[in-house]
């Protein structure tokens, strides 16, 4: 049981790319994990729960590792994608060798100007929650040859080479954009589904501390109304639906990861009264915050 807490056993750390960075400064990490490497043996740290602020996109060559993303178990299977965006909490059951192609970027790198379409492109957008591509025999040929170029690429010290690293990354992405959009049938994109993610991510960014549609239609230059119109239309739940459930994957976090009371975890998602955060949580999840941590746990017995 004490492998599902942070160690603090009140906080979940969350790790840097500079902090695992091989360069210290790169927007762009590139690793192969082979018997030998650093990668091979998986840090200790990764057994405790954790988050990443950065993007981390995996070809996962031979390896059969157990681990967790937020609330969703994966064991890893050989010529398969994995990938998560910053902020999931992830765990890792057991250190098992892993061999593979490691790809990580920051989202300092999506927000450069000649990248901002990638921003909006599936895998990275993710709005089916998923974790994982299945991968037909040309889509591991070209993946792992793209993944590969950008290796030696950040191996080397050529010129232009963070020109060239971005370029190779954004081939990977729109590649892995296609293959998601054939998996999970993504909708089309247009100014209201634009919408709907740039509300999205300011829920992301403000959970805590803003509650109620009208702050994000502020935020957003519209009316609530016309928000909470384009949102339902575009996603069929509500605006406040979409805060509500944000507020209950966070919630959910704190409550396997931490060892937080239902009171301090109300104050850290911005409830005044601790009461009123259980009867919220009852109501959006079906089950009280002390009853989901109990039933939540005994998962990974």
């Amino acid at each position: 049981m004490d492998t599902l807490t942070a160690p603090e056993k009140s906080a979940i750390p969350t790790y840097s790319l500079q902090q695992n960075s091989t360069t210290g400064s790169s927007m762009i990490e590139v690793r192969e994990a082979v018997p030998g490497s650093m990668e091979f043996v998986l840090d200790p740290a990764f057994l405790i729960p954790h988050r990443k602020d950065y993007y981390l996109f995996v070809l996962v060559k031979k390896g059969n590792n157990r681990h967790w993303i937020d609330f969703m178990p994966y064991t890893l299977k050989p010529d398969t994608f994995y990938f998560t965006v910053p902020q999931q909490v992830h765990l890792k059951e057991y250190a098992e060798p892993v061999e593979g192609i490691i790809t990580c970027f920051t989202d300092e790198f999506l927000q450069l100007e000649e990248n901002q379409t990638l921003k909006r492109l599936p895998i990275i957008q993710n709005p089916a929650g998923a974790h994982e591509l299945l991968l037909k025999e040309q889509d591991v040929s070209f993946v792992e040859d793209v993944m590969r170029k950008m290796l030696v690429e950040f191996n080397t010290d050529g010129s232009w080479r963070n020109q060239m690293l971005s370029s190779w990354l954004r081939v990977l992405v729109i590649y892995l954009s296609r293959l998601y959009t054939e998996q999970f049938s993504e909708t089309c994109f247009t100014l209201n589904y634009c919408l709907l993610k740039s509300f999205q991510a300011l829920i992301g960014e403000h959970y805590a501390t803003q509650h109620d549609v009208a702050a994000y239609a502020e935020k957003l230059n519209i009316t609530p109304g016309h928000l909470t119109e384009v949102i339902k239309q575009q996603s069929g739940k509500t605006a406040i639906a979409h805060i509500h459930n944000r507020l209950i994957v966070e919630a959910k976090r704190l409550l396997l990861h931490t060892d937080l009371s239902a009171k301090q975890i109300a104050n850290e998602l911005g409830f005044e009264d601790a009461a009123y955060f259980n009867r919220f949580f009852k109501r959006i999840a079906g089950i009280t915050p002390v009853s989901f941590r109990a039933q939540i746990r005994e998962m990974y017995k």
